[in-house]
């Protein structure tokens, strides 16, 4: 039996006895011999678990992690070079597992998105300072309304206690906003996190938005509206930059288009592999069955896309910086040239640059060549020009970077071997996420309707 399906077996047999009742996927391999006769018999459950766990644990520790930077990244070419299209994220996350290319183990995964986050992890931050002025229940009247009360978006913020709140002579703040199956922390702690924090390019905070972003997209971009208008009124009216990675992205966007607010508030926006059209692979598991609303949301032309994009939605509304991998993004396709989701408008000609990294970095060069989805986040590309974006008006731009100095490096200098595994542990995360959220629909969360008409600069939501 091969380590992919024994996470699968894992997984199905764990959302069988603790999850809430959902249509049964089909058995598979071993799993058709072993499910039958579970479902429904906690005790039962909880004994093969452990024991499937246990070997699954044995199986992980008798794998050699790669030993340089080098070898993990020819291994991660190998494994996602040998997906097909048609493989899912729990496919990917498996293999990465089996080829030594995260820190973690399956079980270990369950445990963590099954547990209660705590520390930098949390999702219940006590930030007992109030904005000034007041980001709640509207910062600006043509914001829409929020469906969250001022405490539940408050404590997804985790402020670290290294941050200046904006004090003179520090960088500007930064908020960090994770992607899908993932908390800010599991997000860009092999990134972002220690490239930032301590340095005088910004000044890091992150989100950690309850129940891993899996829930409605709407709702997960009212947490990033507010953390705008919250951080700023706490840090000395200093502007904001905003970093996410994947359905960050889209959730800052739509934050931008229905809390006008915030786009005065925010220098910059850097979007690592988002999915402003969505994407073709967001059918994450087989056709027809329930998933978690927001993958839903991010199926190619949603309706939550299409929502998006309408009325100038598919243009900047603040300075955009966009960093993507047209070879190979597991995750969201498609992503090459003017056709990829990543790729955003300027209609409004606030600046965007759209960054193919294979297409900006020389022919032949490590910046250039093979990254996945969330390796667009250890890039070196990447971080030059989110230096770039934030220490000049406007979003970043390539022709003020020595490219082929830039490009030398697979690795953004700063990160090793750990923050690349790190890194590549956001999917097995996302993967465990995904299959063990009870929270799984067969049809996306309509569109929310505000009071307020909708004419794509102002308030409200569509009608």
């Amino acid at each position: 039996m091969s380590f992919a399906s024994s996470f699968l077996s894992f997984a199905l047999l764990l959302t069988a006895g603790f999850a809430a009742p959902q249509p049964e996927p089909e058995p598979q391999g071993l799993v058709g011999g072993v499910v039958d006769g579970l479902v429904g018999d906690l005790p039962l459950v909880e004994g093969v678990l452990e024991d499937l766990a246990d070997t699954l644990s044995a199986a992980s520790a008798l794998v050699l992690r790669p030993s340089s930077v080098a070898e993990a990244s020819s291994r991660i070419s190998s494994v996602i070079e040998a997906q097909a299209t048609s493989n899912t994220i729990i496919e990917v996350a498996a293999d990465l597992v089996e080829a030594g290319l995260t820190p973690s183990n399956v079980p270990d995964a369950f445990n963590f998105v099954q547990g209660v986050l705590t520390g930098q992890n949390s999702d219940n931050n006590n930030n007992p300072r109030d904005p000034s002025p007041a980001a709640f229940p509207k910062a600006r009247r043509n914001d829409a309304p929020y469906s969250l009360t001022e405490q539940q978006l408050r404590a997804a913020i985790y402020i670290p206690p290294t941050f200046q709140y904006g004090r003179r002579g520090a960088p500007q703040p930064a908020i960090l906003v994770p992607g899908t199956g993932d908390t800010g922390y599991t997000t860009f702690i092999g990134s972002y996190i220690p490239l930032l924090q301590g340095s005088n390019i910004a000044d890091p905070v992150w989100l950690n938005i309850p129940d891993f972003l899996l829930d409605d997209a709407q709702v997960n971009a009212e947490y990033v509206a507010y953390a705008v208008n919250y951080i700023y009124g706490i840090s000395n009216h200093r502007k904001v930059a905003v970093v996410t990675w994947s359905q960050g992205g889209i959730d800052a966007q739509w934050a931008f288009k229905y809390w006008p607010s915030t786009r005065s508030r925010v220098t910059d926006l850097v979007a690592f592999s988002p999915d402003f059209h969505g994407t073709i692979l967001a059918d994450l598991i087989d056709a027809g069955e329930p998933l978690p609303p927001s993958v839903l949301q991010q199926e190619y032309n949603s309706n939550f896309i299409t929502t998006l994009r309408a009325n100038g939605g598919d243009s900047a509304y603040v300075p955009t910086t966009t960093v993507y991998s047209g070879f190979f993004d597991e995750i969201v396709e498609p992503q090459q040239g003017r056709g990829a989701s990543a790729f955003l408008n300027d209609a409004r000609g606030k600046g965007v640059t759209n960054n193919e990294v294979q297409k900006v970095c020389p022919n032949g060069s490590p910046g250039g060549s093979f990254y996945t989805h969330e390796g667009t986040l250890y890039n070196p590309l990447g971080f030059a020009l989110l230096v770039d974006a934030l220490s000049h008006k406007g979003p970043g731009r390539p022709s003020r970077l020595n490219l082929k100095q830039v490009c030398w490096n697979y690795l953004t200098p700063g990160l090793d071997l750990t923050d690349f595994l790190l890194t590549e542990n956001s999917i097995l995360i996302a993967g465990a996420a995904i299959l063990a959220t009870p929270n799984k629909v067969l049809d996306e969360p309509p569109i929310k309707r505000g009071s307020s008409p909708f004419d794509g600069e102002s308030a409200g939501y569509a009608r």
